[in-house]
């Protein structure tokens, strides 16, 4: 179980690290390559906008679904996450510790371009 609020943090972060790595990061393209086509358009100002289509259909398109959507992907994430925690707590706790180093180190490198870009 989560006994403090310093384990939730570390759980939010680690989830949080998980399904970007999953929904967004490039080095896990070739998860979704199986479930979505991508289709990069030029728009009149001559910039490119990339869409993604979900292929297929059934449990192919709800897969597709899934991954499109962080939100989803969050929960089952989350639900994994800690029914390892649950059956393998020494093992689970190693992998999230990792995560949410990861992620706050994601989150710390976003508001320090964010606020790069702003001066």
């Amino acid at each position: 179980m989560i006994y403090t609020w310093f384990e939730f943090i570390l759980f939010t972060l680690a989830v949080y690290r998980l399904t970007r790595l999953i929904v967004y990061d490039k080095i896990t393209h070739f998860i979704r390559r199986p479930f979505h086509e991508e289709i990069t358009e030029i728009e009149s100002d001559g910039s490119e906008v990339t869409y993604i289509e979900i292929k297929g259909s059934g449990l192919r398109y709800w897969i597709g679904d899934l991954l499109n959507c962080h939100w989803c992907t969050g929960m089952w994430i989350s639900a994994l996450l800690f029914g390892l925690y649950v059956l393998w707590p020494a093992g689970t706790e190693v992998l999230i510790i990792v995560l949410a180093i990861a992620g706050a180190a994601g989150i710390l490198e976003t508001l320090v371009t964010s606020i790069s870009n702003e001066n």
